[in-house]
């Protein structure tokens, strides 16, 4: 399987390669140079791996929440991609792909990122007995001090959200958390991880169908309607 991932949903351009058996990656944080980056990132995967773009059999994309302007971008270029190559897409959640950043235990993890205007972005997960995500709570957007989560004996704490609001998290955790480390953020390594499992369990959507997930409504009204006043 040649399967090619792409992750901007926050400052970090990241983009990987499911090669056969193995995963290559490129990542770096590059805030507004996302654009300039992610394509040369690909281009270089691919030199790397000795493939060119038609012996891929999929698209994957970090679908968001995160940055308005870095997921649209990652969702877009995965959708022209796919388009002009006639391939699948699997979409995955930039929380989730966040989440895989966490130490490898029994811990709950909660994946936060910060949303900026007070808010964050956060899903809690778990890991069953083969190492596989599993959703605890509904991906939202909220305060910090507004979180509820559900009841862990530990948590992992990974995300900029940390970074930002470690000390309103940390009540509402209830306990110091195992580990925290909010200098994390979604990696396309993770989600080309996560998109090998759904590609191979058939769970692909075409390029039309995988859309963006912002969580923040009024982010996207606030630009329809700027665009409306534009053309008025």
């Amino acid at each position: 399987m040649n399967l090619l991932a792409i992750e901007t949903a926050t400052e970090a351009c990241s983009v990987a390669l499911v090669h056969g058996e193995i995963v290559i990656a490129r990542s770096e944080l590059a805030p507004r140079r996302h654009a300039e980056r992610v394509l040369p990132m690909a281009d270089e995967l691919l030199a790397e791996a000795g493939i060119g773009k038609h012996a891929l059999d999929g698209i994957a994309v970090g679908r968001g929440p995160g940055a308005f302007t870095g997921v649209r971008l990652a969702v877009s270029l995965a959708q022209g991609m796919a388009m002009a190559l006639d391939l699948p897409v699997v979409t995955i959640s930039s929380l989730a792909a966040l989440a895989l950043e966490a130490p490898e235990d029994d811990a709950a993890i909660l994946a936060v990122i910060d949303a900026r205007m007070g808010e964050i972005y956060a899903a809690s997960y778990r890991r069953d007995d083969n190492g596989d995500l599993i959703a605890l709570d509904e991906e939202r957007v909220c305060t910090a001090d507004a979180l509820v989560l559900p009841q862990a004996a530990a948590w992992h704490v990974v995300g900029t959200g940390w970074a930002t609001y470690a000390d309103m998290l940390a009540k509402r955790l209830g306990s110091a958390p195992r580990s925290a480390d909010g200098a994390c953020y979604p990696q396309a390594h993770h989600v080309a991880t996560l998109a090998a499992s759904e590609f191979k369990a058939g769970k692909t959507k075409v390029p039309e169908l995988a859309l963006p997930v912002y969580l923040r409504d009024k982010v996207a009204l606030t630009l329809v309607e700027q665009g409306r006043c534009l053309k008025e």
